[in-house]
């Protein structure tokens, strides 16, 4: 029996030798397709058309003394310090994709926000000039169009059920190196990254290579759908990249094409982490939430009756851990929307039903241009309580200047962000049409009274 099951063995290995000794040998020797054997092959043949390579220049203005930065040079030479300095062109590079077929891209605000000059080049090598639609700092995106039609577009997938562990590509320009794919998982979700004075919060994290140039290309799932936006890398690190993720990205490309701006939703409260001492002091039954610090007076969380100690424990039934997560539940809404919010204090719980508004001063008559304002170098916006911490702002009436174009009129008689327009032309200016009126009765010169570091001072410009 066991002679037998030793030479049934050898039999078989004969008889499976002969039947691959039988095959033609055309069959032994075809390799596999290239193509429908290999999944990212066949997402980085159909996505690449539709990811651009964007190519900015921005004017600068650069010293030609060394020491010209120093405060008691300026002091000493005033406004004329800009004498000795020269614009020069700075250039960078980044990646988008189209998302209509009119010509929509969408990128990375870093990209293109202070870029004087956008040129996008597309798959097939035409390169075109492009403006930008939209911007949105706070969500590091903004939309840019070109003029061209019948342009391929990617489709958007659903970052939400994307898990951890699951394959992703990415699709960009690192370094100049146009159309580069890279591949790679989901290594986490959630991510919170700190950048400067910005925050960005819900951030997908991939190991799928992501270098300079990649901002703005598509991070796609294997059935060659967009679930992230590649936004940020750690330098110092290998292998650890961020992506915002698409669902974020979705309301926010809607209003940007449509307003120019994200009408995200605004809650209007100040809030800090939820501490033991506090929970304490408080004698609360809870050990997650945010704390609100402040309630801004007539927002929506005060006219919901939300009120400082409170602490925020959930929004539409979702646990609210600490401040960074709930600063992600509320900008994932938008203004008009309806949130059931559920605090927590002395009193015990209760729950409260917020509209979301839109944040005071993001209204139509932000950021005013004009033909004229072009012509000056400027963009300007009413004040809101934003620019006011941001700028030192100590007053209630005028147009603070939000942009000074490199070597427009403006620039060259020393207007800055942050100067605050009282008047023009005599005549006091707090909106858009009070600009628009003052300016439309003006010929050739342009008088304004400008508020700066507590003192003020007139400019003259000409149109």
């Amino acid at each position: 029996m066991k002679l037998f099951k030793r030479y049934s063995k050898v039999l078989m290995l004969l008889l499976a030798g002969i039947v691959i000794i039988s095959m033609p040998l055309e069959t032994l020797a075809k390799p596999s397709d290239p193509v429908t054997g290999n999944p990212i092959a066949k997402i980085a043949q159909d996505a690449s058309p539709a990811v651009v390579n964007i190519d900015t220049e921005t004017l600068v203005q650069q010293p030609l003394i060394p020491f010209i930065d120093d405060p008691l040079f300026r002091q000493f030479f005033g406004e004329e310090w800009r004498r000795f300095t020269q614009v020069i062109p700075m250039r960078g590079k980044g990646s988008g994709f189209i998302v209509s077929k009119d010509g929509y891209i969408l990128t990375n605000n870093h990209v293109v926000e202070s870029a004087d000059k956008i040129i996008v080049t597309l798959a097939d090598g035409r390169q075109l000039d492009a403006k930008i639609v939209g911007k949105d700092p706070t969500f590091d995106l903004a939309v840019i169009k070109v003029t061209a039609t019948n342009l391929p577009v990617l489709s958007m997938g659903d970052s939400d059920a994307v898990q951890v562990g699951e394959w992703v590509v990415a699709i960009g320009n690192p370094f100049g190196l146009e159309h580069t794919v890279t591949v790679g998982v989901i290594s986490a979700k959630n991510r919170s990254v700190r950048a400067g004075n910005l925050s960005f919060d819900g951030f997908l994290q991939t190991d799928a290579a992501i270098n300079p140039g990649n901002s703005g290309g598509p991070l796609l799932d294997l059935d060659g759908k967009v679930v992230g936006i590649n936004t940020a890398i750690i330098p110092y690190a290998q292998g650890i990249g961020f992506a915002i993720p698409v669902n974020m990205a979705k309301n926010v490309i809607d209003d940007l094409l449509t307003y120019g701006k994200v009408r995200r939703g605004w809650l209007g409260v100040y809030v800090q982490p939820l501490t033991r001492d506090f929970i304490q002091a408080y004698n609360l039954k809870i050990k997650e939430g945010a704390v609100v610090a402040d309630v801004m007076p007539n927002s929506p969380a005060e006219k919901a009756g939300i009120k400082r100690g409170d602490v925020i424990t959930k929004i539409d039934g979702i646990q609210i851990k600490d401040p960074q997560d709930l600063v992600f539940q509320v900008r994932k809404h938008m203004v008009g929307d309806k949130l059931k919010i559920e605090v927590v204090n002395r009193s015990g719980s209760k729950t409260v039903t917020v509209t979301l508004e839109e944040i005071p001063g993001q209204t139509e008559t932000s950021n005013v241009k004009s033909s004229d304002l072009d012509t000056l170098g400027i963009e300007v916006s009413p004040i809101t309580p934003t620019l006011k911490e941001r700028f030192g702002i100590q007053k209630d009436q005028g147009l603070v200047v939000t942009e000074v174009k490199v070597g427009s009129a403006a620039h060259k008689v020393g207007l800055r962000e942050g100067d605050l327009i009282l008047e023009v032309n005599g005549v006091p200016v707090n909106s858009a049409e009070d600009l628009k009126r003052a300016l439309s009765q003006s010929a050739e010169v342009v008088v304004l009274l400008v508020w700066r570091d507590g003192r003020t001072f007139f400019v003259s410009l000409r149109i």
